[in-house]
């Protein structure tokens, strides 16, 4: 939700009425931004639900605040410059990684030894 309210702010902000997405440069990051992390939350939710459920919830639970707090930065990185995006980007991959190493170890252990 603070991604959306972040373009509603900046069309306000730059006269960028929808469903127009070009304009001034600063709202265009913000945008993409907005729309990168909305593209990668279902791959995330569903990361996290299975290593939660099959792995540890609390191991989860951390990677998954990790992860919202990389791309958190990533917004904000992205908002100001194209470059700030990379380091968190990379962090937050990582975390998917993660969270997917854990779910599948999760799942064999939960069939393979049942």
């Amino acid at each position: 939700a603070y991604f959306a309210l972040q373009v509603i702010y900046a069309r306000r902000k730059y006269k960028i009425s929808p469903p127009e997405t070009r304009g001034h440069p600063e709202f265009e990051r913000i945008f993409r931004a907005q729309a990168n992390c909305s593209e990668y939350f279902p791959i995330f939710i569903s990361l996290l639900w299975v290593a939660g459920i099959f792995f540890h919830q609390g191991v989860a639970a951390a990677c998954g605040l990790l992860y919202l707090y990389t791309r958190f930065k990533y917004f904000q990185g992205y908002a100001a410059a194209a470059q700030g995006r990379l380091g968190p980007m990379y962090a937050s991959a990582r975390l998917l990684w993660l969270l997917l190493g854990l779910a599948i170890a999760g799942l064999l252990a939960h069939f393979l030894l049942s």
